[in-house]
C-alpha cells in the first residue's frame, strides 16, 4: 500500500516539475515576441513525465525533492540468471526494515509463518530474516468490494452502533464486528454468524478470499475483504472425514475437474493467518480427531520454490537447506525457451543440462524438468592426493572433455548513433585499409564494409566491433561565428575488452526510442571447467574444482565404471546432509531400474525399498562399490560409497575473478593502486594481514608493501617548526636551514594538509639516527 502511495506522490512530483519547467519557458519567450502568439504545444516536453515514470521504475530509486522522500529498491529488475532465480526473485517478500540493525524480533520464524512462507529460504547475513520467500501454495489476496459483504452482514443480524445506546456494548453475549479495520456493528449470537458466513462462503454467495474470525477475549468479530492478505487453501473436514475423496483424485487426475471445481463444491477453501487461529487443522489424515475442521493438502507445501528442488530435506540440517536455497539460485541451466533470441548483458547457459535422477514433487509442479539447471555426476566418496582438501572437489578430465559442466556464457555491446541540435550525426565507418596490402588492418580484421562486427567471427583483445564516428562539434554554434561547410569527425570505435577471446553470436541493428540508431552485439564464450571453477549439489555442500585427473588414473568400480568427480568424505560428518547421502542411493537405484525415485519433503522413497532395489540387481545393500585404484592397480582396502548425485555448476569461475597487477593506474587524490578488478587495481593488505607481517617481524616487507609499493613520496620537513615545506625551504620559519628530506606515504602527507586546511597542526619532530 505505501508503494501505491509512492506511485501518486512521484506523478504529482512530476507533473509539478513539467508545469514549473513550461512556466519558467513562457517568462523567457513571452516578453521576446509581443507580437506572436505563444504557441504552448511547441514547448513541450511530451516525454518529460514518461521518462521520469521509466527511470524510476527501471532504477528503483524514488527520489522526491519535494516530499524528502527518498527510497531505494522499490523495483527491481527481475533476475534471469536461471529459471531457479527468476522464479525466488518473483515469489520475494522484502521488509522495510533496516538491514543494519542486529535486532532478532522481526528476523526470527514466526509460528503465523507456518505454511505461508518458506522457513528456509532466506539469504544469510545482514538481510537474513528480513527478505522471506512464498511457500508453494500462498496465495496473495486482492481488494474487492465491501458493499455486498455490509449488506450480508446485516441480514445476518449485525445491528448498527449508532442505534444502540452504550449500555448494550458492555453485555457479555454481545460481540462488536469489524471489516478491515472499521466498526460494522454489533452482533448478539457471534457463532451463527460465523458459520452462516462461512457456509456462505463455501456455497460460493461471498468471494472465497474473504476471512471470518473471532476474537474471544476482546469480543470481537473481524471480516476481512481486503488486499496482500496471505492466504493458503486446506481440505474442508466434516465429521470426522475429508470431504475430498480417491474419486475426486481421479477425476482431477483425468482432467474432469480443475481447483476451481474442488473451491465451487466446497471442498477445499483458503484461509487467511486471522482464521487459521479459529480452526483445527490436521496434517495428516490419520491424525483427524473430533475437532479437526480442516486438513493440510500436502505437508511439502509449506516449503518455497527454492527449498522444494533439495530431495530429502528434512534428513538435513537445517542452515544447509538456507545455503542450497541462496545457491540454487546461481546455478547455470536453462533460463527459458527463448534463450538463444535474448541479448542479455549477462547470460549463463550450460551446455547439457539434465533431469536429475531423484526429484521431488516439487520440481515437477514447476516444471523444473523442462528448463534444467545442473547434471547427475558419478560421484565417489573417498580421499584422493590430497587436492580435496576443504569441500574441493577432484574432476575427471574424460568426463569434461565429453561436456561436464561445460558452459556458454553470453555477454553483449551495444553501440547507439545520435544525431545532434547542429543536425550533425554519428556515423560508422568501413575498416581501415593497410596501404601497401589493402587489407583491413589487425584491429579492424572482424570488420564487414559497413563497419560492424561480423557473426561467426572470433574476436579477441582490442579488437573494434563497431567503427564508429562521431563529429567534433554538436552544439549549435553562437550567432556571429562562422560554422565550417564539412563537419569534422573523430574516431571512437567499440572496441572488445576481455582476457579471453570471444565468438559474434548474432549481431541486431535497430532503433531506440529516440529514433536513434542501436547496435547490439552478443558475444558468446564457451567455458570447460578449470581448478577454481564452483560447483555444489542440491544440499549446500559447495566446493572447487582442486584438481583435474586423466582418467587412467582414476579409480574404477568392477563393473568398469570411472567416478566424475571424487568428494572428500569429511564433508559428511560435521555438515551431517543425510540427504545427500541418501540421495546417492536412491539415484544410484534409479538408474539401474530405469526410473526416477523422490526425494520429496516429509515423504518421498524409503531407503529400506531402495536398498533392497539394490540387492536386486547385484550391489551392496549399503551403496557401496569395490573399487581399484587407477594408479597402482590394486583394490582400495575400504569399499567406496559410489553413485550419482545431481551437481550444479555455479555461476562463479576462476576465469571472471582471476586479477593480478604489477603497476597500473592510480587514484587522483590519494596516488594509491586503484580499487577493483574492473579498474586493474592493486591487491589489498588489509589489517589482518599487517597484523601477520608485525608478529613475524617483517618490518622491511610491510613498508615496501605498505609505502614503496602503494605511495611513497618525498617531502621536506622543516627540522625546526615540524611543518612541510617545498623545495627545501620552509615557508612558515623562511630559512632553508633545518629542512630534511624524507619518504612518507602520500596518503599521510594528504592528511597534514588537511588537517591543516582545518586549523589543527600536526608538526613532525625529527631526530637524528645514530647508528
Amino acid at each position: 500500500m505505501a508503494d501505491v502511495a509512492a506511485v501518486s506522490l512521484l506523478f504529482e512530483d512530476l507533473f509539478k516539475k513539467f508545469n514549473s519547467e513550461m512556466k519558467k519557458i513562457a517568462d523567457q519567450v513571452i516578453p521576446k515576441q509581443r507580437a506572436a502568439q505563444f504557441d504552448v504545444v511547441k514547448h513541450m516536453r511530451q516525454d518529460q513525465i514518461t521518462n521520469g515514470m521509466v527511470n524510476a521504475i527501471s532504477t528503483g530509486n524514488w527520489s522526491l525533492k519535494r516530499f524528502k522522500m527518498d527510497r531505494q529498491g522499490v523495483t527491481q529488475v527481475l533476475s534471469r540468471l536461471s529459471y531457479i532465480s527468476a522464479l525466488g526473485m518473483m515469489t520475494r517478500i522484502s521488509s522495510q526494515f533496516e538491514k543494519t540493525r542486529k535486532v532478532s524480533g522481526p528476523r526470527s520464524l514466526q509460528p503465523s509463518q507456518w505454511g505461508m512462507l518458506c522457513p528456509s529460504d532466506t539469504p544469510e547475513g545482514e538481510a537474513c530474516g528480513l527478505v522471506k520467500n512464498l511457500a508453494l501454495m500462498t496465495h496473495i489476496t486482492t481488494d474487492m468490494e465491501d458493499g455486498p459483504i455490509v449488506k450480508l452482514a446485516s441480514n445476518l443480524g449485525v445491528e448498527d452502533v449508532n442505534l444502540l445506546c452504550g449500555e448494550e456494548l458492555s453485555y457479555p453475549n454481545v460481540f462488536l464486528v469489524f471489516l478491515n479495520g472499521n466498526i460494522l456493528g454489533v452482533i448478539r449470537d457471534h457463532k451463527k454468524l460465523v458459520n452462516t458466513f462461512r457456509l456462505m462462503r463455501r456455497a460460493g454467495y461471498v468471494n472465497e478470499f474473504v476471512s471470518i474470525s473471532t476474537n474471544l477475549t476482546d469480543r470481537c468479530v473481524y471480516i476481512s475483504s481486503d488486499g496482500g492478505r496471505l492466504c493458503r487453501p486446506y481440505i474442508i473436514v466434516k465429521k470426522q472425514k475429508p470431504t475430498v475423496t480417491n474419486k475426486h483424485m481421479e477425476e482431477l487426475a483425468q482432467g474432469y475437474r480443475n481447483f476451481e471445481d474442488f473451491l465451487h463444491e466446497s471442498l477445499v477453501e483458503y484461509l487467511d493467518v486471522n482464521e487459521e487461529n479459529d480452526c483445527n487443522i490436521a496434517l495428516y489424515e490419520h491424525t483427524i480427531n473430533k475437532d479437526t475442521t480442516h486438513l493440510e493438502i500436502e505437508p511439502f507445501t509449506l516449503l518455497g520454490v527454492c527449498a522444494g528442488l533439495i530431495p530429502y530435506p528434512h534428513h538435513n540440517q537445517s542452515p544447509r537447506n538456507t545455503y542450497q536455497c541462496a545457491m540454487g539460485k546461481q546455478a547455470m541451466g536453462t533460463i527459458g525457451y527463448n534463450q538463444r533470441n535474448r541479448i542479455d548483458t549477462l547470460m549463463y547457459l550450460l551446455a547439457y543440462p539434465q533431469k536429475p535422477m531423484v526429484k521431488t514433487k516439487t520440481i515437477e509442479l514447476i516444471e523444473f524438468e523442462k528448463l534444467p539447471a545442473g547434471q547427475n555426476a558419478t560421484v565417489a566418496v573417498m580421499s584422493y592426493s590430497g587436492y580435496d582438501i576443504e569441500d574441493a572437489l577432484v574432476l575427471n578430465k574424460a568426463s569434461l572433455d565429453r561436456g561436464f559442466g561445460r558452459c556458454l556464457v553470453y555477454k553483449n555491446a551495444k553501440c547507439t548513433l545520435k544525431r545532434y541540435t547542429n543536425q550533425t550525426f554519428d556515423k560508422v565507418m568501413g575498416p581501415m585499409l593497410d596501404a601497401a596490402t589493402r587489407k583491413p588492418i589487425w584491429r579492424h580484421e572482424i570488420l564487414d564494409a559497413d563497419g560492424i562486427c561480423s557473426p561467426g567471427e572470433k574476436v579477441e583483445n582490442k579488437q573494434v566491433l563497431v567503427n564508429k564516428s562521431m563529429p567534433t562539434v554538436t552544439q549549435i554554434p553562437l550567432e556571429g561565428s562562422n560554422m565550417p561547410q564539412q563537419p569534422q569527425y573523430k574516431d571512437v570505435p567499440i572496441t572488445y575488452k576481455g582476457a579471453t577471446d570471444s565468438y559474434i553470436e548474432k549481431v541486431m541493428i535497430s532503433s531506440n526510442a529516440e529514433d536513434a540508431f542501436l547496435i547490439k552485439m552478443l558475444l558468446r564464450q564457451t567455458r570447460r571447467p578449470e581448478i577454481g571453477d564452483k560447483f555444489s549439489s542440491r544440499h549446500g555442500q559447495k566446493g572447487v574444482c582442486g584438481l583435474i585427473v586423466p582418467q587412467e588414473d582414476m579409480p574404477f568400480c568392477d563393473s568398469g565404471i570411472c567416478p566424475d568427480i571424487i568428494m572428500n568424505p569429511h564433508g559428511f560428518p560435521s555438515r551431517m546432509t543425510v540427504g545427500k547421502l541418501i540421495e546417492l542411493l536412491a539415484g544410484k537405484a534409479g538408474v539401474l531400474d530405469g526410473r526416477f525415485h523422490y526425494g520429496t519433503a516429509f515423504g518421498g522413497s524409503k531407503v529400506k525399498d531402495v536398498c533392497e532395489d539394490l540387492v536386486r540387481h547385484g550391489y551392496n545393500y549399503l551403496g557401496k562399490d569395490y573399487v581399484t585404484s587407477g594408479i597402482t592397480g590394486e583394490p582400495l582396502e575400504a569399499y567406496i560409497y559410489f553413485g550419482p548425485v545431481y551437481y550444479q555448476k555455479l555461476k562463479h569461475m576462476v576465469l571472471d575473478k582471476m586479477h593480478a597487477r604489477a603497476r597500473g593506474p592510480r587514484a587522483v587524490l590519494t596516488r594509491q593502486p586503484t580499487e577493483g578488478r574492473s579498474r586493474d587495481g592493486g591487491l589489498r593488505l588489509g589489517e589482518m594481514e599487517r597484523d601477520c607481517l608485525i608478529g613475524y617481524g617483517a618490518s622491511m616487507l610491510l613498508l615496501e608493501r605498505l609505502m614503496i609499493s602503494s605511495d611513497a613520496f618525498e617531502v621536506d620537513v622543516c627540522g625546526q617548526c615540524g611543518l612541510l615545506g617545498y623545495s627545501g625551504w620552509c615557508h612558515y620559519c623562511k630559512s632553508s636551514c633545518h629542512v630534511s628530506s624524507l619518504r612518507i606515504p602520500y596518503a599521510c602527507k594528504l592528511l597534514f594538509q588537511e588537517l591543516q586546511s582545518m586549523n589543527i597542526i600536526p608538526r613532525l619532530k625529527l631526530s637524528k639516527y645514530n647508528e
